[in-house]
């Protein structure tokens, strides 16, 4: 009985998974992959359905994982309404679907996507962004020195490897980038935050993405020194021991 339960019960979510990926997803193509750096990959997505959607920098790509209850998300870098595309860098730091589908994705492969939809929601009153995360936001920043020009956009990333890192960075423009290396014992995360003061006192809005911790520290340090809620906006991309944070 309970076998026959189990199996009963794996055909109705098969059912309901497929159901959903047509009713609110897309199915998009893999026309390029190219491997920037170690763990890194640039990945262009193409769908005709593309060319009719409005994207702004910020917001959020969620690509099925084989089943529309897995799903990994991704920060669009670009959006081609020309010729339907869109195009994102993934980064394999762990061992979990999305680290996987990041490793293996090929020219010709498939793929069911949702969005793009809201996920940063960024001020427009700054004269200046600081991007604070690390190898997860890269193609965020790219985007937003990218469709704003004239916004001076500063960025500053906690990472594993500083030099694979910069590999990636350099090529998009990012050279400028402040690189810290990761530590264990996250002394980093006080040293980024007392660098920060000055960037605050000039009226730069914080845009703080990545390690859920990390956001923590800085959010905290950077409302100690008077930065305001609207100029302080923050989404986790991930924790260690947690998967699937959207």
């Amino acid at each position: 009985m309970s076998s026959t339960l189990q199996t009963s019960g794996a055909s109705l979510s098969a059912r309901l998974s497929k159901a959903l990926r047509l009713m609110v997803m897309k199915s998009a193509r893999v026309t390029e992959v190219a491997a920037v750096a170690e763990r890194f990959r640039l990945v262009t997505l193409e769908n005709p359905a593309f060319k009719e959607l409005t994207w702004v920098p910020g917001q959020k790509l969620q690509v099925a994982m084989g089943s529309a209850f897995m799903a990994r998300t991704f920060t669009p870098m670009e959006w081609d309404p020309a010729k339907g595309c869109t195009r994102i860098l993934g980064y394999a730091h762990g061992n979990g679907p999305g680290s996987d589908w990041i490793r293996r994705v090929s020219v010709g492969d498939e793929c069911d996507v949702f969005g793009p939809r809201s996920s940063l929601k960024l001020t427009e009153s700054a004269p200046s962004l600081a991007v604070l995360g690390d190898e997860t936001s890269i193609g965020l920043a790219y985007s937003l020195l990218h469709e704003s020009p004239a916004r001076m956009v500063r960025c500053l990333l906690e990472v594993s490897d500083v030099q694979s890192v910069r590999q990636v960075t350099t090529p998009l423009g990012l050279g400028d980038a402040t690189l810290v290396r990761r530590r264990d014992d996250d002394s980093h995360v006080q040293e980024i935050a007392a660098s920060l003061r000055p960037l605050a006192t000039a009226g730069t809005a914080f845009v703080l993405t990545g390690r859920a911790h990390f956001i923590q520290g800085l959010r905290r340090a950077l409302k100690d020194v008077g930065v305001s809620s609207s100029h302080l906006m923050t989404k986790p991309h991930w924790a260690p021991g947690r998967t699937g944070l959207d």
